[in-house]
């Protein structure tokens, strides 16, 4: 009986404010990665709210619910051999180092990831009309603007989308990955 070997999996994590460019980075990332023959899911946060998280509303105790859902998935995803690349504003520190033990304690590599763009130039970019919305006041809540967002304070790599191209970042969180013997 033959067997084949075990393929590493890991979580990249990548957190921040609302069109910051978690998503486009992600998938970008999610092609390359797939090109390169790993088996790779996008748990991209808008589609785990519309299914996984269906129900939920955005209160600290319902945000913090869903983040660690996601951590679940993920970390059994990457358990067993998968990138699973993870765009989630994921807003507060302890709900995002809870998923970050989780990995440790499976032995699961977790690379947590701030794509950091300024609320002014997220604004700029309002890539759903959230920022709009909040402005005119039709949406409160709104992450970095009426509700906090807790920056990670010791991320393996930081993102500054508003000084480089998508293709560049998702350029520097592959290299990352490389670095630690994961791609």
């Amino acid at each position: 009986m033959t067997t084949t070997p075990r393929v590493q999996g890991a979580t990249v994590w990548l957190t921040g404010l609302p069109s910051a460019g978690k998503t486009t980075i992600a998938r970008l990332l999610g092609d390359r990665l797939k090109a390169r023959g790993h088996r790779v899911e996008i748990l991209d946060g808008d589609e785990i709210r519309r299914f996984l998280s269906a129900g939920l509303g955005f209160s600290r105790e319902d945000r913090d619910t869903n983040v660690q859902r996601i951590g679940l998935v993920s970390e059994v995803l990457a358990r067993n051999g998968v990138i699973s690349v993870v765009p989630v504003i994921a807003p507060y520190a302890d709900s995002r180092e809870a998923v970050r033990i989780r990995h440790e304690k499976s032995g699961t590599p977790y690379l947590e990831v701030h794509v950091a763009a300024p609320v002014e130039v997220c604004s700029e970019r309002d890539v759903k009309g959230l920022y709009a919305r909040q402005a005119a006041g039709e949406l409160s809540g709104l992450t970095g603007v009426d509700d906090p967002y807790e920056p990670p304070t010791d991320p393996a790599l930081v993102l500054r989308t508003q000084d480089q191209t998508p293709g560049e970042s998702a350029d520097a969180v592959h290299a990352l990955l490389v670095e630690r013997g994961l791609a």
